[in-house]
This record gives structure tokens, C-alpha cells and sequence, in this order.
């Protein structure tokens, strides 16, 4: 009995992956510098199919670690969304309606408007250019203040060099004026007369300054609504209601009477006319009359 032949060598690893990625290569000819979708997703597949076709562990293998990886990535998600919030603390002194809620932020605050933070998203943005932009040791200017804080604000700030001054006088400077009239007047104000202004520089008592008489004057005028609404109301109950056609009637009866009066007037000035004319007739020929006997009588006195 012959011998029997030796079994075939089983190709090397290294052989086999070089022939897989000659297939691939070959199945994928012109594509792989082609960015479409399609494309892509095509190669992908091959290369799939070609690698793990014949080798369903491979493939069971290589959708396990796809699972894991979405596993992970979806428990991270859910970690990022649910992880618990610290205590929030502030900065003592600071005023906790300054400081956005850290719960709010995550969507977990259920306190609502009893939550002493804020619950206003664009408060850091706020608090930023508040810090870059304001000088907080400054206590605001006039605009923030009425008319205790701005007489309190001027004795502190020139009331006692006022009364120093022994020619000073009960006279109100007028740059300290328009300075409060423009609202340009604060804590860094200067009087251009320097330090030795003989003027004073605090309102007296009931003093209204011209813009407030303004705001007053605009706020008492009466707008054009109100006006009509009131002159409504002092109508009284039986009237006429207006209807189109009402308003039709009354509207041809308006006109009627305008070209009926404006007849009228035409015709007043036509006969004011003619009579006018019929004296100036008469006048001119009682002139020339009058001139004819007073030649005739110079012309007897000559004889």
C-alpha cells in the first residue's frame, strides 16, 4: 500500500492577509480617493466581507466590541446628563441672586422662585461685563438717585467747604445747575470754579429742577385718545347712532348747505359789486360837473 501523501501546508497568516488586501484592492479599484458617502460606505462593507466572510467568529467579534463601544459611549451621555450636583456655596456677603443655580443649569432645580439663586441663563454674562465695565466702588450717578440722596450727596460732598468760606453766598452755582440738570452731576464731579467757588452747591428746599417740570408738563397733557374718549363720555345717552347710511345723509345734507352758502356769498359780492361800481359813476361825474361851473365862474370874473 502507497504511502500516503502529505497534507497541504496551511498558508500562513501574513500569505493570507496579504491576499485578503489584494482582493480588497481589487474590489475597490478607483474608490478609495472618491469622499462620497457611498463610496465609503461600500469599501467598508468589502473589506468587511472580504476579512470576515469566511470566519463567523471574527465577525460575532468584531460586532461585540461595536456593541461595547455604543454601551459606553451612551452610559457616558447619561453620566454627563444625571451626575449629581455639589453643594453650591458663595462668597460670604455675596448676593446669591447674582450667581446662576447650578441646578438650573443641569435642569434639576424644582424650587422655582423660592430658589434663592438665579435662574436667569445670561446672569454670568451680565456679572462679566458688570466687572469689566464698572467700577464698583463707585455708588452710581444721579440717574439711580432722587431728590434726598442727590441733597444728601451734595452736603457731604461740598457742604461743609461751603460754609468754610467767608464770603460764600445763598446763590446756587450755575455749573453745579446744569451739571445736576444733565445728570452729568456724581461723587467725581469738580466745580469748574475750583475749590474756592463762593457759590453753593446743594438745591434748596422744594427747588424743581426744569427737566422735571418737563416730564410733569408732558405727563399732564392729554393725548389725542383720551381726549376723543372724554369728549364721548360728556355726551349724552339719546343720540343718534351713526350708521353708514346716517352718515351718508348727513354728509350730502353738509354739502348742500356749503354750495347753498357759498351761493349766498357770491352773489352778495356780485350786487356789493355793481353798487360800488354806480357810485364811483356818480362821484366821477358829480367831480366833473363841479369842475365845468367852477372854470365858467373863473372865465365871468375875467370879463
Amino acid at each position: 500500500m502507497p504511502p500516503k501523501k502529505p497534507a497541504p501546508a496551511a498558508p500562513s497568516k501574513k500569505a493570507d492577509a496579504k491576499k485578503k488586501e489584494k482582493v480588497i484592492e481589487d474590489k475597490t479599484f478607483g474608490l478609495k480617493n472618491k469622499k462620497g458617502a457611498k463610496q465609503q460606505k461600500f469599501i467598508q462593507q468589502v473589506e468587511k466581507q472580504v476579512k470576515f466572510g469566511g470566519n463567523p467568529s471574527n465577525r460575532k467579534l468584531d460586532d461585540a466590541k461595536k456593541a461595547e463601544l455604543e454601551k459606553k459611549k451612551k452610559e457616558d451621555t447619561l453620566g454627563l446628563l444625571f451626575k449629581p450636583v455639589a453643594t453650591q456655596k458663595i462668597e460670604k456677603g455675596a448676593d446669591p441672586k447674582s450667581i446662576l443655580c447650578a441646578f438650573f443649569k443641569q435642569g434639576t432645580c424644582g424650587k422655582g422662585d423660592r430658589c434663592k439663586f438665579s435662574h436667569d441663563l445670561t446672569i454670568e454674562r451680565k456679572a462679566e461685563k458688570r466687572s469689566l465695565y464698572v467700577d464698583m466702588r463707585d455708588d452710581g450717578n444721579m440717574d439711580d438717585w432722587d431728590e434726598e440722596k442727590l441733597n444728601e450727596v451734595a452736603e457731604k460732598k461740598h457742604g461743609e467747604a461751603d460754609l468754610a468760606r467767608p464770603n460764600q453766598t445763598d446763590i446756587i452755582c450755575r455749573y453745579f445747575l446744569e451739571a445736576v440738570e444733565v445728570s452729568k452731576y456724581g461723587w467725581f464731579w469738580e466745580c469748574p470754579n475750583g475749590s474756592k467757588c463762593i457759590y453753593r452747591h446743594a438745591l434748596p428746599p422744594g427747588f424743581q429742577l426744569k427737566k422735571d417740570k418737563k416730564k410733569e408738563e408732558k405727563a399732564d397733557k392729554i393725548s389725542l385718545e383720551d381726549l376723543i374718549e372724554k369728549e364721548r363720555a360728556a355726551l349724552g345717552v339719546n343720540l343718534t347712532r351713526v350708521t353708514l347710511e346716517s352718515f351718508l345723509s348727513w354728509k350730502k345734507r353738509k354739502l348742500t348747505e356749503k354750495a347753498k352758502n357759498a351761493k349766498i356769498e357770491e352773489d352778495k359780492k356780485r350786487q356789493e359789486f355793481k353798487a360800488g361800481r354806480q357810485v364811483g359813476v356818480s362821484t366821477s361825474f358829480s367831480k366833473v360837473k363841479s369842475s365845468a361851473v367852477i372854470v365858467l365862474q373863473v372865465s365871468l370874473s375875467k370879463n
